[in-house]
């Protein structure tokens, strides 16, 4: 496993009904310096999640009263909280689901303890850094000030310090992984980013993720912005070679 440890501070919550599980990753990820919190069902961890939140959720999606699908929709209607989905191998179509309703990431089952670390590692870090930025932009700024690294494209306003979106005024909510692939596209209106670019834009390089993660975060992303313009229609699909965001 990776040597660097992470940082006490760090919380992950763990959500399965599976005890064995709950055991097991629990105590590797102690091991690799995070607290953890465990939680055998969705209807108790999604109170939990709320009311307590960890700096990431790493979730089950069958589970008993509530199960993960379920939870992560009432949950992304009041926070932004980075969830990774566990999911088992033969049913990839929950993977899908499971990124159109806005998780960050999934991982099959079975799985190996040093990838869900390097996942979780990977989220962690642009999480980290998008608040870094934020706290350092809120240092620096003045009443009414534009920030210097805002991002204006068309309907498009972006405001990576604050991790912000709108589009015609009205704002958009993007978990940290959607923000980053859309930053990507919005920097260069009209070039063509393939999915390899934007894997490279929204994951660190010890995290694989097949293009079928990319496209998912791009339909989450279109469907996103539909909600606040039914008509929406600036990133741009060109088959065979990838996404393009148009400001016209």
């Amino acid at each position: 496993m990776d040597a660097t440890p992470a940082s006490p501070l760090q919380t992950i919550a763990l959500v399965d009904d599976d005890r064995n599980i709950l055991t097991s990753v629990s105590i590797g990820l102690q091991a690799e310096g995070f607290a953890t919190r465990v939680y055998s069902d969705g209807a108790t961890a999604l109170k939990a999640l709320l009311e307590n939140p960890p700096d990431l959720a790493v979730c089950d999606i069958k589970m008993p009263r509530m199960d993960g699908f379920e939870l992560l929709r009432q949950l992304r209607a009041k926070s932004p909280l980075p969830v990774i989905f566990l999911t088992s191998k033969d049913e990839e179509t929950d993977e899908a689901l499971g990124l159109s309703l806005g998780a960050d990431d999934y991982i099959t089952k079975p799985f190996s303890q040093r990838l869900l670390v390097a996942r979780i590692r990977a989220i962690l870090r642009r999480t980290e850094l998008v608040k870094a930025e934020a706290a350092q932009a809120e240092d620096n700024a003045t009443p009414d000030a534009q920030p210097s690294t805002a991002i204006v494209r068309g309907a498009l306003e972006m405001d990576p310090a604050r991790h912000r979106v709108t589009w015609r005024k009205q704002p958009v909510s993007l978990t940290v992984t959607e923000f980053l692939i859309l930053e990507a596209l919005a920097m260069r209106p009209g070039v063509i980013k393939s999915r390899n670019q934007l894997m490279d834009a929204a994951y660190s390089e010890d995290v694989f993720v097949d293009d079928r993660t990319i496209d998912s975060h791009i339909k989450r992303l279109r469907r996103k912005f539909r909600v606040v313009d039914p008509e929406f229609a600036a990133i741009d699909t060109l088959y065979g070679a990838g996404y393009s965001f148009s400001d016209g």
